[in-house]
């Protein structure tokens, strides 16, 4: 094995969007703005999305409510708070869909919807059980070529 060889994939994809569990969204915020220079690109369903110019990473309290890959309903377990998820931002997502679930992830949830400007994302987890999102829509607050390519202002590409 060679250290520092990089395979080559047909699929290019762009690592763009984190999702962090948190207590406290307000505290989380603040401490993103102040550690790292972050500023709040909009407003989540629960909390917020900040930006560095070209990642996006959604702050969310889930406020015990179950996490998609994490926690089932009503299975006992203790409030989530950590990294949730990763997205990746594909060229193709029948594509990227293919390779990834060939490299033996499992689909969670979500589809390619019928209507083509309607943001979407497809949740898988990975054979050793990290979930991500694939998407060609991109996340607001996220550029998808940091070398002067369009960013995701809403959430889609439209």
């Amino acid at each position: 094995m060679r250290v520092g060889c990089i395979q080559s994939v047909a699929v290019a994809a762009r690592l763009r969007h984190l999702a962090i569990s948190v207590p406290d969204v307000a505290a989380a915020q603040a401490f993103f703005e102040q550690a790292f220079g972050m500023t709040k690109a909009g407003d989540a369903g629960r909390g917020v999305y900040m930006t560095d110019g070209v990642m996006n990473v959604a702050l969310l309290h889930f406020g015990g409510d179950p996490v998609v890959g994490v926690t089932e309903a009503g299975d006992g377990s203790e409030p989530f708070y950590g990294l949730y998820h990763f997205g990746m931002w594909v060229d193709d997502l029948d594509d990227a869909s293919e390779q990834v679930e060939a490299a033996g992830a499992e689909h969670l949830r979500g589809r390619r919807p019928d209507e083509p400007n309607r943001y979407y994302e497809v949740k898988y987890r990975s054979p050793d059980g990290l979930i991500f999102d694939l998407t060609t829509s991109g996340w607001i607050g996220a550029l998808r070529d940091p070398e002067g390519a369009e960013s995701a202002d809403s959430g889609d590409t439209s």
